[in-house]
């Protein structure tokens, strides 16, 4: 059974998340702060874990630090999705280059989180085989860039670009069919799926940020266009 750390020091999410975990068939363990999450952590094997950011003793990044320290090897991989109110771009980027899988914003529903849980142990158990050709041929190359879709990792000349799940399935979609106009519906399904519903204005701000990572890397990217009144689309 996949087993998970939820670490978050209120103790409503501890409980409803668990409960709709376990729900799905994960073993989870709860945890108030990093301090308490990290011996267990150290002492035992888990297969994801669910860190708040902003906790007292140690928060979810010192937390995040302190496991990609590790000298074993387990923790260094374990694949982390960060949980949190906060709404810093810059928090968002740290978390990621730091080594986090995932970041998802409360409040936060509940599928989503769930579906998330399960597409970031799918890419963790891509990319832990090995590569082969066959996988190499399943990439979506468009021009300058490279969308590994079995391990969701992403390239622009040759650069990996960090991006959140959602992120990834909103540049594999807009990216697959270069020229075609997607609406924010369109794009809201790909991200989400059609069973959860986000705000209209969610689906830009992923634009805006998106573009912010691509240029940080490339200020002459503008592959991503605003088709006002209809949506967005890629060109190639």
């Amino acid at each position: 059974m996949t087993k998970i750390a939820l670490v978050d020091d209120e103790e409503s999410i501890l409980t409803s998340v668990s409960l709709s975990l376990e729900s799905e068939g994960f073993s989870v363990d709860t945890f108030l702060n990093g301090e308490e999450a990290l011996i267990a952590l150290e002492s035992d094997n888990y297969d994801l874990g669910l860190f708040d950011i902003k906790m007292p003793k140690m928060d979810g990044n010192e937390l995040l630090a302190k496991i990609r320290a590790s000298k074993k090897d387990r923790l260094k991989e374990l694949p982390i999705i960060f949980l949190t109110s906060k709404d810093h771009e810059q928090d968002e980027i740290i978390g990621l280059r730091m080594g986090a899988s995932d970041y998802i914003k409360k409040p936060f529903s509940q599928k989503l989180l769930n579906e998330r849980v399960r597409t970031v142990l799918r890419i963790h158990s891509n990319r832990a085989g090995n590569n082969s050709e066959t996988q190499i041929k399943k990439n979506l190359i468009k021009g300058d860039l490279i969308l590994d879709d079995d391990k969701q990792l992403c390239f622009w000349k040759n650069q990996e670009i960090e991006l959140t799940v959602a992120e990834f399935n909103l540049i594999k979609s807009l990216a697959k069919y270069p020229g075609v106009v997607k609406d924010r519906n369109q794009l809201m399904d790909a991200m989400y799926g059609d069973t959860i519903y986000v705000d209209d204005r969610t689906i830009d701000s992923h634009i805006k940020r998106l573009r912010k990572k691509f240029k940080s890397f490339d200020g002459s990217f503008d592959q991503i266009r605003t088709r006002y009144g209809s949506g967005y689309s890629w060109r190639d």
